[in-house]
């Protein structure tokens, strides 16, 4: 079994600041990508940073320049620092990891997502 728990979301105005983290627990072999969707209300999920196990990172055109995508391998945890925050950044975050069990098979495993909430 394998459970990420996302924490960090909430309400900020706009140009402000938050930080987001995505803890993955359980019966982990490796972790290969991970990173964060979002999806608004009425709207499609959309990739919003990815970073790979060797540091390489994604990011969508909306927040490159503003967002930073990290992990920390130690821990199993991804976290997004998202700078400059506008109202069209609202939207519920998703982690989503690429995991391989122990048990030798890969996966793809999902949070239960953090709402973010830009506006004065």
């Amino acid at each position: 079994q394998v459970q990420l728990v996302e924490s960090g979301g909430g309400l900020v105005q706009p140009g402000g600041s938050l930080r987001l983290s995505c803890a993955a627990s359980g019966s982990i072999f490796s972790i290969r990508d991970m990173g964060w969707y979002r999806q608004a209300p009425g709207k499609q999920r959309e990739l919003v940073a990815d970073i790979m196990s060797g540091g390489y990172t994604t990011y969508a055109d909306s927040v490159k320049g503003r967002f930073t995508v990290s992990r920390d391998n130690a821990k199993n945890t991804v976290y997004l620092q998202m700078n400059s925050l506008k109202p069209e950044d609202t939207a519920v975050y998703y982690c989503n990891c690429r995991i391989r069990t122990t048990s030798m098979y890969t996966f793809d495993y999902w949070g239960q997502g953090t709402q973010v909430t830009v506006s004065s």
